[in-house]
């Protein structure tokens, strides 16, 4: 175990360091890995490539991996006596358009000072090649100081997060006894709103469902037609009105099963965060929240499930006025879980419900959008205590565990395939622009980020 000493002589070398590394951010920002377009399929491997040699010169074994789409990077320290930890993250980036509402080309990187401080501006910054560099620079520092790298870590760099990870579930099983380790530390996420640190510690899951009904064989004139035919969006609209009740509780049966109280421990971490729902809704122009009754704000956004509708469209939407009735309507819907719940289930029992609820002589046809369940961290394990105190120091202030409303399916994935818990841990802002023009991230996020994980990876030794 790295002694207090030792460990200061790390972060004062990532100190001092601060500016070499950032240049190789700028490096590794340069290049284009955008892997949703066949014609950066070239530059996703060259990236790749990049982080392999990175890795290699600080002594990992690297290697990068072929695999049906883009590669992974995976590398490993010296074997030891510790418990393995397994680190992930993705140098693959969203694509840039609209182009035009970039205010500088945003694979040319720049440091630019801003009223909320020093960011590097480009695409990726944030989302996550800084993020991964953060893991990356802390190894190196660690190096530099103790000689040696520290022993049983797994680096799993993947290539494919922003295009849907296809290939990432058959590479962890081929792959799964060189993966596994005792637990997964994962640096796609941010802090908590107010700029605290944080352990992501829950995640809702996902399940996405298309709807499209069909009626007559043609528009119909609504003054021929108009109260006697079906009419596509009418039906729609009435049936997808069914699935919440007055107090916001979806209304399908067995929607509930599986769904977990928050615990006593996460209750009072929660509480401690002052959420302010009305204040968070005021940023993004609105006041009065609604959603489930009886429910706290963090526990409608972390800790409860929901449906949503995310789109609908049928008949005539262009300029001037058309009185149809539509032959075909569609929708687009999503639902948020949480605990146990089961996304194959409730698609069968959502899909039945639609097909009661549409007469005799129309059609309905459904395309599913993915099904991934959410994903529960045991806070019992002696690492996130340890964590936790580890962020606190580096940061100056009591770091929180939170849950998060969006879904990383990788850490479901570590826990169904590899069988270990995840934890994660990021320094992204909420205004950090990802997936926006003119990304970008703060560099107390970056220099203190590597800090963090050297001291992380102190306490965890």
């Amino acid at each position: 175990m790295a002694d207090s000493t030792r460990i200061d002589e790390v972060l004062s070398t990532l100190d001092a360091e601060l500016p070499q590394a950032l240049e190789r951010l700028k490096a590794f920002l340069r290049i284009p890995s955008i892997s949703t377009d066949p014609a950066h399929r070239g530059d996703v491997r060259r990236a790749a490539e990049w982080l392999c040699a990175e890795l290699a010169g600080l002594g990992f074994e690297a290697s990068v991996r072929d695999t049906p789409g883009h590669p992974m990077v995976v590398a490993h320290s010296p074997k030891g006596t510790r418990r393995p930890l397994l680190f992930y993250g993705h140098y693959d980036v969203q694509p840039v358009d609209p182009l035009a509402l970039w205010d500088r080309p945003p694979f040319e990187p720049e440091v630019q000072d801003t009223p909320e401080g020093r960011v590097i501006r480009a695409r990726g910054a944030a989302d996550d090649k800084g993020q991964l560099m953060t893991f990356v620079e802390a190894f190196r520092a660690w190096k530099a100081v103790h000689g040696a790298l520290p022993s049983d870590l797994v680096l799993l760099f993947e290539g494919e997060e922003e295009s849907g990870s296809p290939s990432l579930q058959p590479f962890l099983r081929e792959n799964a006894d060189e993966l596994r380790a005792g637990i997964a530390m994962i640096c796609d996420t941010g802090m908590y709103s107010d700029g605290r640190p944080a352990i992501t510690t829950q995640l809702r899951g996902l399940l996405g469902e298309e709807i499209v009904v069909r009626a007559a064989d043609r528009d119909l004139h609504s003054g021929s037609f108009g109260g006697l035919a079906a009419n596509p969006v009418q039906l729609l609209v009435d049936l997808l009105a069914t699935i919440k009740d007055a107090d916001g509780r979806v209304t399908l049966p067995g929607f509930y099963d599986g769904v977990e109280e928050l615990s006593d421990e996460l209750a009072a971490d929660w509480d401690a965060l002052a959420f302010d729902a009305g204040d968070f809704l005021s940023r993004v122009g609105l006041r009065l929240p609604i959603g489930e009754t009886g429910r706290t704000g963090l526990e409608m956004v972390w800790n409860r499930p929901t449906f949503e509708i995310n789109g609908i469209s049928g008949g005539y939407t262009g300029e001037g006025f058309k009185t149809v009735l539509p032959a075909e309507a569609r929708a687009k819907v999503s639902f948020r879980l949480t605990g146990t719940q089961d996304p194959q289930a409730i698609r069968e029992t959502f899909r039945a419900h639609v097909r009661a609820a549409i007469p005799a002589d129309c059609t309905v046809a459904f395309h599913g959008h993915g099904a991934s369940q959410a994903s529960r961290m045991d806070i019992r394990d002696p690492a996130f205590a340890a964590a936790k105190q580890a962020l606190s120091q580096e940061w100056g202030r009591e770091a929180a565990h939170i849950g998060a409303g969006g879904s990383i399916p990788i850490a479901g994935d570590f826990k169904a395939i590899l069988g270990m818990d995840s934890m994660l841990i990021g320094f992204g802002h909420d205004d950090d622009r990802i997936h926006s023009p003119n990304e970008k991230y703060n560099l107390e996020s970056f220099a203190k980020g590597a800090r963090s994980w050297a001291r992380i990876l102190a306490a965890l030794a």
